[in-house]
């Protein structure tokens, strides 16, 4: 069991407080209306008692076992997208090889191995999958096929496991190391979600997208990137290598391209005729709704760090 650093048990700490906080007052509102004990807001503040509580499990347990929990999402964020993504009965032998990549891109993790991270699966895998369709003999819907499975590998394992290499990065560029910076990752791109959902109810009138999501708003939109940037100006000193303009710049890219992520997998749910990607998690859908911004922030933010300071 590892020893956390005291930003990184305080960002925690902090989680824990605003859970707490928002269990009462979610409580006390669905009282006042007599909604049932099951109702939307109550599941999903269960749920995020359950996704905090496993998440601080894992720090607590060491950068191994945080490791193993971000492979594990990733390997049920492929599961559900193949599960919902129209594939070919011939085409069963190569996900097999679809799934091998995500103890194989770990791994790379774990190795500290940047050089085989960063190409693995785009380049190795890309040409790799393909060939492997080709050898079993349809060619019908072939590039559908191929293109649908390469996609999905690349957004449920490659750019999931951004986040996880922020483990790996030299922990001396960083004041609460890999932790803190993987803790201000994730805690920035889910709270930009909440962000964008409070604020597109409270102010919310003009669509961004209608035919793509119709719940997200313009008001919703900058609401929630204007608190990112905020959140991200005070907790960088703390987690972070990041100076003041850069801190804004990074809560500015985590809180556009979380949107952006969130309105891309809406709309592979929308071509496949679906609300929620599964059910795993209450009031929130399947793991694919839940990380589905961190696709794009976890990438993103990774290289942005990487360039200024590693």
């Amino acid at each position: 069991m590892s020893s956390l650093h005291s930003s990184v048990a305080w960002t925690l700490g902090g989680m824990t407080g605003l859970l707490v906080l928002a269990s009462i007052v979610v409580k006390g509102w669905a009282d006042r209306r007599h909604l049932p004990a099951d109702a939307e807001l109550r599941r999903r503040t269960r749920a995020w008692w359950g996704i905090v509580g496993v998440l601080g499990a894992a720090l607590l347990l060491g950068r191994g076992a945080t490791l193993w929990l971000l492979a594990f999402v990733s390997f049920l964020a492929l599961k559900e997208f193949l599960t919902l993504a129209p594939t070919r009965q011939a085409d069963r032998r190569a996900l097999f090889w679809a799934y091998l990549a995500i103890p194989l891109q770990y791994l790379w993790v774990a190795m500290e191995w940047y050089g085989m991270f960063i190409i693995f699966i785009p380049v190795y895998l890309f040409l790799f999958i393909p060939l492997r369709m080709v050898l079993i003999g349809e060619t019908r819907d072939f590039l559908r096929a191929a293109g649908t499975l390469h996609w999905g590998v690349m957004i449920t394992v490659f750019s999931l496991s951004h986040a996880a290499y922020l483990l790996a990065l030299p922990e001396a560029n960083a004041p609460a190391g890999g932790f803190g910076l993987l803790l201000f990752l994730i805690v920035l791109t889910e709270l930009n979600d909440v962000a964008q959902y409070l604020w597109g109810k409270a102010l919310g009138r003009r669509r961004v997208l209608p035919t793509v999501s119709p719940g997200k708003t313009w008001g919703g939109l900058l609401g929630g990137v204007v608190t990112t940037v905020a959140l991200a100006w005070v907790a960088a000193p703390w987690l972070t290598p990041l100076v003041g303009y850069e801190a804004l710049a990074a809560g500015l890219l985590i809180g556009v391209f979380g949107f952006a992520g969130d309105v891309t997998v809406s709309a592979v749910k929308r071509d496949l005729g679906i609300k929620d990607s599964g059910t795993l998690l209450p009031g929130h859908g399947g793991i694919l709704d839940r990380v589905d911004s961190l696709t794009f922030t976890a990438p993103l933010f990774f290289h942005f760090l990487h360039y200024l300071h590693y």
